[in-house]
């Protein structure tokens, strides 16, 4: 067969355009649905079918399975899923991917979408200009919808000329003479291809140009779609690698799931297909088995209907496969500390518009790091065994290492994600949250200060007068009701914390007024005789560390609730 590098190159260009059509699209969407999208899956309850229909419907927006299970993996390693939750998202998600078969099958074959795609760049391209987001946002989704289908014609039409090259079906012939075992070589070859092209919906379009220009028939076709339901949760489990176990664990229930359904497929292949063969003649269309015309429309029934009965079957053994993959990945050991971030990872920026929720986990989860340090204070002051205090110290020291690797990882992380192109609104919530970062990091300086502080009088052999302690517990009590109120800040997000900001400013002020009221007490008492200088000074470097530590707390609230924003 005469098939030129170029004509190659060509082959492989209009493979890339349907992709990029594809994702294109899908950023549009996200975009233009991404607040709706963020409450969709924030009003998500254990209820296993709203489950199901949420994956069904998110996958139908983004218009990829892959995508949209890396998205759902994703937040599970942010802990905004649980994994029974995340398993019946992911059952949608198979449902949602045939969208994709519909469409082509429906409009891609039947008619000449490439003959509207330049209207549509026509339209998009002033949308595109537009400074207002929705019309930018609309502009690049009709954009993805038409270089997606121009892609696809290019890819129809840059296939090599099968019909003057009889060797090649000799070739295909040769793989169909093998009985069951044929079916096998074309679910490998499904899976191949998906785990190669990582997109399943590519696959199926490749599937589908093939069907339709009668190069495999309707059984080798519907094996390769069973192969792409495979290949498919090769992104989701390269994704988990990067991720915790329990994100590790949402990609092998999705590969355990799809197996499943592979596997009882199967067994019943011959006579699933000649089912929906005979349903369709029933219905006054042609056999698919007789007719390549009609193979995408037979493809796109045996896809949807597989994927369907699967879920209906599978979704009451959910709590199985649950047990199942916490068997395979058992609990590792709970770390009290952390040395890099748990929440998200660049295996996960496919999803960039959606990383707010995980931005927001994980610099809650900093906060409490934070807060938690800040306790070890108190419990230095009050300990009195050598080695106990030590240990104290080291810790937090540990936690002040721990402070600066995570807020320049959450940073770096950022600033990857900004390169994307992401809403006004997601863009603005991701740079509070470094703002936000940025701040928790300084009170890790400042707990870091304290500790070497009360290191240094502990050797010095001073004490603090039974006033001081309780004054110091008083102000310790103060900035802890002023870190709780900015971490529920934190995590009930910018409407609650504007709300509640005259109640974070009445907690900062109360700090200040206590700082100011023992700064002259601590004057008084040291003319007077009844504290040491030494102690004093120690006293009021800790009372003044607590009130930078509450001025910074307020930062965050403002941060939060989008006041004060430098």
């Amino acid at each position: 067969m005469n098939y030129s590098f170029l004509q190659f190159l060509t082959l492989f260009g209009s493979l890339s355009l349907f992709l990029f059509g594809m994702k294109t699209m899908s950023e549009g969407i996200q975009k233009l649905a991404g607040d709706k999208m963020r409450n969709i899956l924030s009003a998500m309850t254990s209820n296993r079918f709203m489950g199901v229909l949420t994956g069904f419907l998110v996958t139908t927006l983004v218009q990829s399975s892959s995508a949209s299970t890396v998205m759902f993996v994703s937040f599970v390693n942010a802990g905004l899923l649980n994994l029974t939750q995340a398993v019946g998202v992911i059952m949608g998600a198979n449902i949602g991917t045939t969208t994709t078969a519909w469409i082509i099958s429906l409009l891609g074959f039947k008619v000449s979408i490439a003959t509207y795609s330049l209207p549509l760049i026509a339209i998009s391209f002033p949308l595109l200009m537009m400074s207002r987001e929705r019309l930018n946002s609309t502009g690049e989704t009709l954009l993805g919808f038409a270089l997606l289908f121009l892609g696809l014609e290019f890819l129809k039409n840059s296939v090599p000329d099968f019909n003057s090259n009889p060797e090649i079906f000799e070739a295909l012939g040769r793989l169909t003479d093998y009985g069951f075992y044929t079916t096998l070589i074309f679910l490998g070859i499904g899976t191949l291809l998906t785990i190669v092209l990582q997109s399943s919906s590519a696959t199926m379009a490749l599937t589908l140009v093939m069907c339709a220009n009668g190069w495999i028939g309707f059984e080798h076709g519907a094996a390769i779609v069973l192969g792409e339901n495979i290949g498919t949760t090769i992104t989701a489990n390269l994704a988990a690698l990067v991720g915790n176990n329990q994100a590790k664990r949402a990609a092998l229930a999705h590969t355990l799931f799809n197996i499943t359904g592979v596997i009882w497929m199967l067994i019943v292949f011959k006579p699933f297909v000649g089912q929906i063969d005979h349903y369709m003649v029933k219905a006054g269309m042609a056999s698919p088995i007789a007719s390549a015309a009609m193979v995408p429309i037979g493809l796109s029934i045996f896809h949807t209907a597989f994927n369907i009965i699967n879920t209906l079957l599978l979704i009451g053994f959910l709590k199985y496969f649950v047990f199942v993959v916490e068997h395979i990945l058992p609990p590792r050991g709970k770390r009290l500390e952390r040395p890099q971030l748990e929440f998200f990872s660049s295996g996960f920026l496919q999803a960039a518009e959606l990383t707010v929720f995980q931005a927001k986990k994980e610099t809650k989860q900093f906060a409490d790091l934070a807060h938690r340090m800040f306790n070890f204070i108190p419990a230095m002051i009050i300990e009195t065994d050598k080695k106990e205090f030590e240990e104290l110290r080291e810790r937090v020291s540990k936690y002040e290492e721990i402070t600066d690797r995570v807020e320049v990882e959450i940073t770096t992380f950022f600033v990857k994600v900004s390169k994307n192109q992401l809403s006004g609104h997601a863009s603005e919530e991701l740079r509070r949250m470094r703002l936000v970062c940025a701040e928790i990091e300084k009170i890790g300086d400042v707990c870091y200060k304290m500790s070497t502080l009360l290191a240094k009088k502990k050797e010095e052999k001073v004490y603090f007068t039974p006033a001081q302690r309780s004054e110091l517990f008083e102000m310790f009590k103060l900035t802890n009701d002023a870190f709780e109120q900015a971490i529920e800040n934190l995590d009930k997000g910018d409407q609650f914390a504007r709300q509640n900001l005259p109640r974070s400013i009445e907690l900062e002020e109360r700090i200040n007024a206590f700082r100011d009221a023992v700064s002259e007490e601590v004057i008084e008492d040291i003319e007077k005789g009844v504290a040491h200088v030494k102690s004093a000074f120690y006293f009021n470097k800790l009372i003044s560390s607590c009130e930078k530590i509450g001025d910074t707390l307020l930062n965050i609230s403002e941060a939060v609730s989008g006041v004060n924003i430098e």
